[in-house]
């Protein structure tokens, strides 16, 4: 068997919409979490009932489901555990995603039979840990993102080979180890540890001088100080034969708190992407269109991370914001009569050009005409949040529910 044969497509889910995203457009795995015990307190997440739900929908499609359980929990978060691990069981969750070791002992006496994926935010950066990891219990170590290439490949060389290694191809990077950031609870009192980080790293800062209160010295000659703590986004689509090579098992999108357009493109691309590389493993390269798919979201400037090294260009000092150069504008909830029948996202009229993603496929540009609302009567543009309307099928082929039109930003 080939190491690409087992190459694994891990998507995040904030909530059920997100979830139904990255079932769409091919995720392998989904990862989740509930109200508590995830280190993505933000999202919506999941109750017990939608978890249920969305494993049942899951497995049908032979789609995995991990449910992340990350956090360092306090004295007084232990005894709720118990439950959580219960319930985990009985929604038939494939595997839990800790970082305490406290809570790996837990899951051991409470789901014996459970799958345990060891988290970044456990800091693993050496073949000893995890193999003490593996000998006890884990099945997946999610690695550091501060490895390089070469360091992987020295921990997959030096690691049992029916040990999973998953680590982070594509979404935001923290500016402190693994995630390791005590800056949000030092400010604002808010613990990234527990799922509730503020992300200060995304502030503008400048320095005063005690005896000068009120006078702001920006870093660098700019009104609007230094964002000296903001890291650019990580992408690796053009770079996945060089990590599945270097031992990764699991190819991890980051993005649980991300939209479910976020989620339906980033997915797709790299479904696509780990489907051209296992077809041709020694000439693997993207076309372009799909090289550039990652553009298409809302996303910090790109970097590679620390897989070829110290990374010299992953911070972002200009500001905090994103780059966002398309809107989704609508989801396609089915094609009949030679129209396609959708729900608005974002406002957009007669005349714009737009792109319509279909799961696994390249997308199609078309020229809107022919706005319709959901009586049929013609209309000039989609003014209303959410409202249902109608567009001509163009080229006549079949869009599924959840296919995504998008418009360019002016």
């Amino acid at each position: 068997m080939s190491i690409y044969d087992n190459i694994e497509v891990l998507a995040p889910a904030g909530d059920t919409e997100r979830f139904e995203a990255a079932l769409d457009y091919g995720a392998d795995a989904i990862y989740l979490g509930r109200e508590s015990f995830g280190m993505r307190a933000g999202p919506k997440n999941f109750t017990y009932d939608q978890l249920k739900a969305a494993v049942e929908a899951a497995h049908k499609k032979n789609v995995k489901v991990y449910l992340t359980c990350n956090t360092l929990p306090r004295n007084n978060e232990i005894d709720g555990f118990k439950q959580y691990m219960e319930e985990a069981v009985d929604c038939k969750i494939d595997a839990v995603i800790v970082a305490d070791l406290g809570l790996l002992s837990l899951v051991k006496k409470y789901a014996p039979d459970m799958e345990i994926h060891m988290s970044t935010q456990t800091g693993i950066v050496n073949y000893v840990t995890a193999n003490e990891l593996y000998n006890m219990g884990a099945k997946r170590v999610v690695l550091a993102r501060e490895l390089s290439l070469e360091e992987i490949a020295g921990i997959r060389a030096k690691t049992p080979a029916d040990l999973d290694i998953e680590a982070f191809v594509h979404g935001a990077m923290c500016v402190s180890f693994s995630g390791r950031c005590l800056l949000s609870q030092y400010l604002v009192n808010r613990d990234p540890n527990r799922g509730q980080c503020a992300q200060p790293c995304r502030w503008g800062y400048h320095l005063m001088e005690e005896k000068r209160e009120g006078q702001y010295f920006p870093v660098f000659e700019d009104e609007s100080g230094t964002y000296i703590l903001n890291s650019k986004d990580m992408c690796l689509i053009e770079h996945l034969d060089e990590v599945v090579k270097a031992g990764v098992t699991s190819l991890k999108i980051e993005g649980r708190a991300k939209s479910a357009y976020y989620v339906s493109v980033v997915t797709n691309a790299y479904r696509m992407a780990a489907d051209i590389l296992k077809a041709d493993p020694d000439n693997y390269k993207l076309p372009q269109w799909l090289a550039e798919e990652v553009l298409k979201i809302s996303h910090r400037s790109y970097c590679t991370g620390f897989y070829y090294g110290r990374p010299e260009e992953s911070q972002y000092y200009a500001d905090s914001g994103y780059i966002r150069e398309y809107d989704a504008a609508a989801v396609v909830e089915e094609c009949r009569d030679g129209r396609i029948y959708c729900v608005q996202r974002n406002k957009f009229r007669n005349g714009d050009e737009a792109e319509i993603l279909a799961p696994g496929q390249k997308f199609d540009t078309i020229i809107i005409d022919d706005l319709r609302d959901e009586n049929g009567e013609p209309i000039e543009n989609t003014c209303h949040a959410a409202m249902k309307f109608s567009i001509p099928n163009y080229n006549g082929k079949i869009y599924t529910k959840n296919s995504i039109i998008r418009v360019k930003k002016i």
